[in-house]
């Protein structure tokens, strides 16, 4: 019983403590952005397969 409670507990801790540095974080941060490919055909690839559809050469 004092192991559930212990454990309630800190998961509330945890919960508040996420919810707290989440609401810091200001509004203008951008988020992670994926590097740009390489060259501009592995580009085209990822693009008309996002698509559905297969590039045309």
């Amino acid at each position: 019983m004092i192991r559930l409670l212990l454990v309630g507990t800190l998961a509330l801790v945890t919960y508040r403590l996420a919810r707290k540095m989440i609401d810091e974080v200001p509004d203008t941060v951008d988020p992670l952005l994926l590097p740009a490919p390489a060259n501009d055909r592995e580009a085209l690839r990822r693009q008309s397969a996002a698509m559905g559809v297969d590039p045309k050469r």
